[in-house]
């Protein structure tokens, strides 16, 4: 399969990228969207909300329970198509994915396999998972002969300010690399993070983005301020994954997206389906 290059210049790492998310697993990108791509995209979701719990607005599935909101396929409403290949971190999940040059790349960069809008209202957060141990080949965390090779790379975008109280994601730096599943994980499974030793809130403002790669142990604090928190959430992997939850993009979308980001969306074979011949062929 021919790959294509995308027709824009996006931001690339520096050393201390690397560096630090080696180190880390995860970096914050400041400022990776503008004031006006937050607003439009708010606003693209206030036009569709209210939404009960599984419920759609054209290819956009709300799930989650009564207060917690969850909308799935959310590249499917325009604001957010561009967050497919954003010129502020596509090049980032490209270096950290890793694969260029090996089968990983046979149907193309990377692959969306899941990609969501959170809002969370005051006593929500999001529960204590993932850790490098055990390990999962999903989201494994890889580097070897000078390339990064990561199973799942996301891509958590604030679209408000999130500070102390307000139900910030947490993660507790170096558990992508731990060979110890943290003491007493039974008993804190299901809770948020406050409790978890060495985790830290990743405080951000509207427009930063938080890339970690998905086995560092992560979750978040319990919101205890009025208001919510609306967060944005892309997870790249390699080409040939499939989307977790079973969602396809739409036709529409396809049409309205680039070749570039086609290729990022696409589970790989869906359009061309290998079927046996007709009998007498």
């Amino acid at each position: 399969m021919d790959i294509v290059t995308p027709d824009h210049d996006p931001d690339t790492p520096s050393e201390m990228d690397d560096y630090l998310f080696d180190l880390r697993g995860f970096l914050v990108l400041e400022g990776a969207l503008s004031e006006s791509e937050v607003e439009a995209c708010n606003d693209a979701v206030d036009e569709i909300l209210p939404m009960e719990p599984d419920s759609w607005h054209g290819h956009v599935h709300r799930t989650g329970n009564s207060s917690q909101t969850s909308l799935q396929q959310i590249y499917e409403l325009p604001p957010f198509e561009t967050f497919v290949d954003h010129p502020s971190w596509v090049e980032y999940a490209r270096r950290y994915v890793g694969g260029e040059g090996t089968f990983d790349y046979n149907h193309g960069p990377l692959y969306i396999d899941e990609n969501f809008f959170g809002v969370f209202p005051p006593g929500e957060g999001t529960v204590l998972h993932s850790g490098g141990t055990p390990p999962t080949q999903r989201t494994q965390f890889g580097y070897h002969d000078d390339e990064f090779h990561c199973g799942q790379v996301n891509i958590l975008v604030a679209m408000n300010d999130i500070g102390p109280g307000d139900g910030a994601t947490m993660v507790v730096p170096g558990s992508h690399k731990s060979n110890f599943q943290l003491p007493n994980w039974e008993n804190l499974e299901g809770d948020t993070l406050e409790a978890v030793p060495e985790a830290r809130e990743v405080h951000l403002e509207a427009g930063d983005a938080l890339l970690f790669v998905d086995s560092i142990t992560h979750g978040s604090a319990t919101r205890t301020n009025d208001g919510e928190r609306r967060m944005c959430v892309f997870r790249y992997g390699p080409s040939w994954g499939v989307s977790r939850l079973g969602y396809e993009p739409s036709d529409e979308l396809l049409d309205r997206l680039t070749p570039y980001q086609q290729q990022l969306v696409e589970t790989f074979g869906s359009k061309e389906p290998k079927t046996p011949p007709a009998a007498g062929e």
